[in-house]
Order: C-alpha cells, then sequence, then structure tokens
C-alpha cells in the first residue's frame, strides 16, 4: 500500500493541474469578451468557436499557443489589472501538464517534470562516465590514432543495438504520448490539403512572428524575430544531423561502404552543418530563456526546458569534437562522451522539451481541420 505521504502528493499535483486548467478557462472566458488578440495567431480563433473550455479544449489551446508573448503586453487586462489575465504563463502551466499527463510510461513524465535539468545532465555524466571507465578498464581509453574507425573502439554491432532500441524507445513513448493526446480531441477528418497546411506551419514556425510579422516580445514589449531564427536553427540543425545519420545507415547497409566517411562525402557535410546549427540554434535559445521577461511562461518549467536546450547543445558539441579530432588518441573518449550525451538525449526525448514539437505538430494539424469546418457557434470571424 502506498503511504498517505504519497497518496497527499498525489492529490495535490492532480489539484495543481486541475487549478491550470481552471485557470486557462477563466482567461479564456474573458478573452472571448475582449478578442482584441484575435488575430495574433491561431489560440484566439480556435477560442472564438468555443463558449465553455473543457480540459481537452485547454490542452488544445495550451499547445497551439507558442508562447509569443505578444498577448501579454497588448492585453488590458494584464497584471496589475484584478482580472490578471497572463495567457501565456497559464498555457504554459497546462502544457507541462500535458506533457506529465499524456507521457509513456507516466512516472517516467512526472519524474522529468519535476527534475528536468537535474535528470538530464545525471543521464548524460552517467552514461558518459560508464563508457569511460569500460574503455579503461579495458586499456583502450588512449590509443594510437584509428583513421576515425570509431566501430575499433565499439563494435558496429553494439552501437546500432544500444541507440536503435534507445531511439525506438523514445519514438514509441512519443508516439503513444501524442496518439492519446489525439483521441481526446475529436478533430474531424484529416485531408491531404489540412495535413500539408499543418506541415507549413510547422516548418516555417508561422506562430512565432507575433500575428503582425515582427516576432515574439522577450525581455520586453519590443519585438525581435530571435526566437524564430533561433528555433530555425535548432530544427533544422536537428534534421540535418537525423539526415546525416540516414545517409551514413544507406551507405552502410545498401551500398556497402561503412564509416569512417571522408570530410567530404554527404553524411559528414550534413552533419557538420546541422551540428553547426545545433550549436546556434539551442545557444540562442538559452540566452532568450534567461532573458525573458518573468511574466512569460511558467518558472517551474524553465529547468525542463534549458535541460533539453543544453542536452543538444552538448550533443552537438561533443560530435563536432569528436569529428575534429577522430584521427588522434584522443578519439575513444570524445566517443564515449558523444555516445553518452546522444543516448541521454534519446532516453529524454519523450519527457522534456522536445515533446513540445508534437503535441504542438498535433494541436496544430487539429486548427487546420478545425478551420476548415463552419463554427457550430456562427460567431466571430470563421
Amino acid at each position: 500500500m502506498r503511504s498517505l505521504d504519497a497518496l497527499a502528493r498525489e492529490a495535490a499535483a492532480l489539484a495543481n493541474g486541475q487549478a491550470a486548467v481552471a485557470e486557462v478557462s477563466r482567461q479564456m472566458q474573458i478573452c472571448n469578451a475582449c478578442r482584441y488578440c484575435e488575430t495574433f495567431c491561431a489560440v484566439f480563433p480556435a477560442m472564438t468557436r468555443r463558449l465553455e473550455f473543457a480540459a481537452g479544449d485547454v490542452h488544445y489551446l495550451a499547445n497551439l499557443c507558442h508562447n509569443c508573448g505578444a498577448c501579454l503586453h497588448a492585453c488590458q487586462y494584464a497584471p496589475p489589472h484584478e482580472f490578471a489575465v497572463n495567457v501565456p504563463r497559464a498555457m504554459a502551466q497546462v502544457r507541462r501538464e500535458t506533457y506529465s499527463d499524456y507521457a509513456w510510461p507516466p512516472a517516467l513524465g512526472a519524474l522529468y517534470r519535476h527534475n528536468g535539468m537535474t535528470l538530464a545532465l545525471a543521464t548524460a555524466g552517467g552514461l558518459a562516465l560508464f563508457l569511460v571507465l569500460l574503455l579503461a578498464m579495458r586499456g583502450t581509453l588512449f590509443h594510437e590514432p584509428l583513421e576515425g574507425n570509431f566501430y575499433a573502439v565499439f563494435p558496429h554491432g553494439l552501437m546500432v543495438g544500444l541507440f536503435g532500441a534507445a531511439f525506438a524507445f523514445a519514438v514509441i513513448a512519443l508516439g503513444i504520448g501524442a496518439a492519446r493526446f489525439w483521441r481526446g480531441q475529436h478533430p474531424g477528418a484529416v485531408n491531404s490539403a489540412s495535413a500539408a497546411e499543418a506541415l507549413k506551419h510547422v516548418l516555417a514556425l508561422t506562430y512565432l512572428d507575433g500575428g503582425h510579422g515582427d516576432g515574439c516580445n522577450e525581455a520586453d514589449d519590443r519585438f525581435t524575430l530571435a526566437r524564430r531564427r533561433f528555433h530555425h536553427l535548432t530544427f533544422y540543425g536537428f534534421l540535418l544531423c537525423f539526415a546525416s545519420t540516414s545517409v551514413a545507415t544507406l551507405y552502410h547497409y545498401v551500398l556497402g561502404q561503412p564509416a569512417p566517411y571522408a570530410l567530404t562525402s554527404l553524411p559528414v557535410l550534413l552533419g557538420t552543418v546541422g551540428g553547426l546549427g545545433l550549436l546556434a540554434g539551442p545557444a540562442g535559445l538559452l540566452w532568450l530563456n534567461l532573458r525573458r521577461h518573468p511574466l512569460h511562461g511558467d518558472p517551474r518549467q524553465r529547468p525542463m526546458d534549458r535541460a533539453f536546450i543544453v542536452l543538444l547543445f552538448a550533443t552537438s558539441l561533443t560530435g563536432l569534437a569528436l569529428l575534429a579530432w577522430r584521427d588522434t588518441g584522443a578519439m575513444a573518449l570524445l566517443l564515449a562522451v558523444h555516445l553518452g550525451c546522444v543516448m541521454a538525449l534519446f532516453l529524454t526525448l519523450p519527457y522534456g522539451k522536445f515533446a513540445h514539437a508534437v503535441y504542438r505538430g498535433a494541436a496544430l494539424l487539429k486548427w487546420v481541420v478545425e478551420r476548415r469546418q463552419p463554427s457550430r457557434l456562427k460567431l466571430g470571424a470563421d
């Protein structure tokens, strides 16, 4: 049987989640009466299609929100007004609940929510240390140059098995979470046109333009496109690194050309450009995160946000360092550290900031589908 303290903590967590949903519902009622921000982003037009906001509606709107901050600085009812409308913070608090409530398995989602930075760094450091000690025990931590042959340090089959399993786990966990989220939305039929439009919004990060093209609010009420640009560097850097791995897989299994590859080869070029993007993008996002206005977002979510940013940066930094010194006797050490970061990134993907890409994509798809349907309320600009 669970202890009384454990039951009390569970009840408190449930109450906090319900309070976050209720707060968004309260603020949406006020915003629905005002509608000054109706053209800012997709949240407010979606809001006008509702008069009441159930938990599913609130989670949908919260993940549709890109936290650009524009509505907060434009709102006449924002703090210190007695209505205390702060949509970015209220939505961020619900998103925090989304990541935990829909995570699979749920226990890991709750753990990461409460200990984001600690868990991410401990996982990366622990795995890297384990691999370093393993190499040290084998006497192969430092060695004669191996011409960049990673498989002379860790066999190809071992690396594929371990990292393939970790990546598959991340995909399955994210897929289960997204499926659970989607089942609660009842969006209607999805066709190729709506899917293509939603994908366009995802790839362009349309709603990080503040609704007017000038960008988000960060430290104050000035507009800037910095967050959109740093997101693009991060997003496309990640995709290029994934493309690099995919091309290398084709080289190995289809063309019969195992690694290492020349610096001018397609896998290395894709990985290098992607890695540089994953240095500049996360560094910029961390800089913005540290400077953001205190009323933006949920302060409790910042450790989770920063943990993901730091892991991305560390993965890219160690990968580029490994590429630069792969022909030296330090390759095994650098490889162990890099693999520790990559494994930690894969294992924590479903329980941190990366999840927002999945849930936001689902919310955007629902919005595109919903917008193509007539409003049942016959209110607003539908």
